[in-house]
């Protein structure tokens, strides 16, 4: 007959695991296991085995642990694990991407029914249609302020009602109709709270970003350091090509205003002067461009066109050099 381990035993041996857990996974999810039962988190285990540890245990107990952990080892990353260890919690250890593992925890819920004294996670509507009740249940309905109507020998109800608005307890009344009616309106399963990779701890909603996300959010960040730069006139690799733009517009105004000219000043004056040469250059970009005018187009350009003038004197050269 096995000799059962003393308690004392039990934390030796508990205490031995998290630290070794701790000292071969770098990335840990720390998740909430309220209204979670045995037999659920036996399936979440099952799913998450192969490159996934579930371990569940008291907070001080744990706490205890990796503390001492911290200061045999001399690293103090594992210490920010500490302040998450609040309220009924367990830890993931995993060494597959932190997404997949998150989004296979949640494929683990379970229905749970209203009981009395819980507090609603979410809004409990009951829908409207024939509840299958008799007559002498109407009592139910009435208490609760819920318009019904006999149909058929059975209570229907008329229109959708809010019976428990979230962060509601739920009363006798509103447990025993939801039971009567077979609706199971909460699902109880781990819920990821943080995440904590090699030191770093992060919410998990980092996780739902997507490279559209990124690419935005450093688009935004690159415009703002752009604006700073262009304020303080400050050089950065960002808002260069807006430095030289705006110098260019600098010099090409002082140019039309002066005897002070240069080639692409030169074109611009002349644009000044005869308007009409920039609306033949701006209806000609275009089929140039996409090289799909029909011939009768082009002979019409060619008639509109002095013939003495260039392509560069249109303005294709303007910016080549």
């Amino acid at each position: 007959m096995a000799i059962k381990p003393t308690k004392a035993e039990k934390k030796q041996n508990y205490d031995a695991k998290l630290c070794q857990l701790i000292d071969e996974f770098t990335q840990i999810l720390v998740v909430n296991a309220d209204n979670v039962g045995s037999n659920q988190l036996q399936n979440i285990r099952s799913g998450l085995r192969g490159d996934s540890v579930v371990l569940m245990g008291k907070n001080t107990m744990m706490k205890r642990s990796v503390r001492i952990h911290a200061e045999k080892t001399g690293n103090n990353a594992f210490l920010n694990l500490i302040p998450l260890l609040v309220g009924n919690v367990g830890l993931i250890f995993t060494k597959g991407d932190l997404k997949e593992v998150s989004e296979e925890v949640a494929k683990y819920k379970v229905g749970a029914p209203a009981r009395v004294g819980l507090v609603a996670p979410i809004d409990v509507v009951v829908p409207p249609g024939n509840t299958g009740l008799d007559p002498s249940q109407t009592s139910f309905f009435q208490v609760l302020n819920i318009p019904t109507k006999i149909n058929k020998g059975t209570v229907e109800i008329i229109t959708p009602v809010e019976l428990i608005k979230k962060g509601d307890k739920v009363g006798s009344s509103e447990a025993a109709l939801l039971s009567k009616l077979g609706i199971r309106p909460f699902s109880y399963g781990l819920v990821v709270l943080h995440v904590y990779d090699n030191g770093s701890v992060f919410s998990p909603e980092v996780l739902d970003l997507t490279d559209d996300d990124l690419v935005a959010k450093f688009a935004v960040g690159v415009s703002m350091v752009t604006s700073l730069s262009l304020a303080i006139s400050y050089p950065t690799l960002a808002a260069a090509p807006h430095m030289f733009l705006n110098a260019y517009k600098n010099v090409l105004a002082v140019a039309i205003a002066t005897e002070y000219s240069f080639p692409e000043a030169d074109e611009v004056k002349e644009y000044i002067k005869d308007p009409s040469k920039f609306a033949v250059a701006a209806v000609a970009a275009p089929a140039a461009a996409s090289g799909a005018a029909p011939a009768a187009a082009k002979e019409e350009a060619k008639k509109e066109e002095p013939e003495e003038e260039s392509d560069e004197e249109l303005g294709f050269g303007l910016f080549d050099e």
